[in-house]
């Protein structure tokens, strides 16, 4: 890899968002660069081949100008370039999640054809699937769609962005994707849920899936502004900054101070004093940033996730303190990890780290924010950027779904009585092993 330095005197590019996936990280930095890390298993990371990054490295070879946009899904990652007006998506292809018309892997930054000429205002990437919502408010999706997620009215994957019809003469204003079930709220406030719903995580009422968005209409009367999906579990705010959660929360996810589901948005009330202005949803855990730029953080926490100094479930919401008490300015949440960029331009992480998705040139995890280096101006390697240097990025890298084999076990409903928190769970991959590879 070659090292891409900044002049002696010229400041280094700052970070201006950040996202998290199921074991990567991206950062979008000023001067129209991107930076990725962490597993590269399926090609996520965009830099040509299938390695892990311990550090934050340039995709020395996507000059697509004017990206403004950069989201990972679990495994797999999306940017939208203004100028061009242009989707991209690599990585992990099962479902058609990455919008190219078939199910192949790509290791590079490939152009979503069917969004060409579209302006879009935000993409939401969740586990199986993607959304994008247009300047004309109009939602577009694509990719897994087993428990109809993807708002079609049908169960069978979509290989090609498709518009939900259902969303036709309402004006959206942002989605969130989960595992398997998708939120939407509008420009008039309204907040919408589909896909599985198994655990409330629709706000519905019950437990029914469903292939259509529909109106959750038990929010108090309250008017919606932002929305956020963990995997199985809901986050919303409020026109006055208040903070709801519902679905799933045997880990304590929700915030309400127990282990219970809910099935219809519930205020959390240890938060009612705080203005929340942006929230995040991991696997099990939950971040939400006040507007005084404080950060707060619950749920799992087996890998210090949560942010807080231990290795501890917890329901209710605890503050997250970084060095010198820095504001935070945004919050990414992955399945295991969390990201976290201040008003100062630095870049925090924190949780499991087992592949590199810190950022700190390291497999530890780590249960307090700790500063990434490369990124952040109060970082010594600040001045000194990896870059990969692969096969030029005009190059298609597929890998064929016959070649590769998906193995992702589906997760029951816990049983009454269940012991809540770290206890035993299946379906957690303690080795971050989440696919069986069967050779052709």
């Amino acid at each position: 890899m070659d090292a891409v330095m900044a002049a002696p005197d010229a400041p280094p590019p700052a970070v201006v968002f950040v996202s998290a996936g199921a074991s990567h990280s991206v950062a979008l930095l000023s001067g129209n660069m991107l930076c990725s890390w962490g597993r590269g298993e399926d090609g996520q990371l965009g830099h040509g081949d299938a390695e892990d990054r311990l550090v934050p490295t340039v995709l020395s070879g996507f000059d697509a100008p004017g990206i403004t946009l950069v989201i990972c899904g679990a495994d797999h990652t999306t940017a939208y370039s203004e100028d061009e007006q242009q989707v991209y998506s690599w990585g992990w292809g099962d479902f058609g999640r990455l919008g190219h018309g078939n199910s192949s892997d790509v290791f590079t930054p490939q152009p979503v054809k069917a969004l060409q000429g579209l302006k879009i205002k935000q993409i939401a990437c969740g586990d199986s699937h993607c959304l994008a919502v247009t300047m004309d408010a109009e939602v577009h999706s694509w990719g897994r769609n087993q428990n109809g997620q993807l708002g079609l009215g049908t169960s069978e994957d979509s290989l090609l962005p498709q518009k939900i019809q259902a969303f036709q003469g309402v004006c959206v204003k942002m989605i969130a994707a989960g595992a398997e079930h998708t939120a939407a709220v509008t420009e008039d406030g309204d907040l919408y849920g589909w896909g599985w719903g198994r655990y409330g995580n629709l706000g519905l009422g019950d437990r029914n899936d469903r292939p259509i968005p529909e109106k959750v209409s038990a929010v108090g009367g309250e008017k919606m502004m932002l929305v956020a999906c963990g995997w199985r579990h809901t986050i919303t705010i409020s026109s006055s900054g208040s903070l709801y959660t519902y679905g799933w929360s045997k880990y304590g996810q929700l915030g309400h101070g127990d282990f219970e589901d809910h099935l219809v948005p519930h205020k959390v009330e240890a938060l009612k004093d705080s203005t929340i202005s942006q929230i995040s949803g991991g696997w099990r855990h939950t971040m939400a940033l006040t507007s005084e730029g404080k950060l707060y953080g619950w749920g799992w926490n087996k890998f210090g996730q949560v942010g807080v100094g231990d290795n501890e479930d917890h329901c209710s919401p605890v503050q997250v303190h970084l060095p010198e008490e820095q504001k935070v300015s945004q919050v990414a949440c992955g399945w295991r990890h969390t990201l976290a960029l201040t008003e100062k331009k630095n870049v925090f992480s924190w949780g499991r780290g087992t592949s590199g998705q810190l950022g700190h040139g390291e497999i530890v995890d780590r249960n307090t924010p700790m500063i990434i280096d490369a990124i952040s101006p109060d970082g010594p390697g600040c001045k000194k950027l990896e870059s990969s240097t692969t096969i030029p990025f005009a190059a298609k890298v597929w890998v064929s779904p016959s070649e590769r084999y998906a193995l992702v076990p589906d997760e029951n409903v816990p049983k009454s009585g269940e012991a809540p928190g770290n206890g035993a769970d299946v379906n957690v991959p303690e080795n971050d092993v989440k696919r069986m590879r069967v050779r052709s």
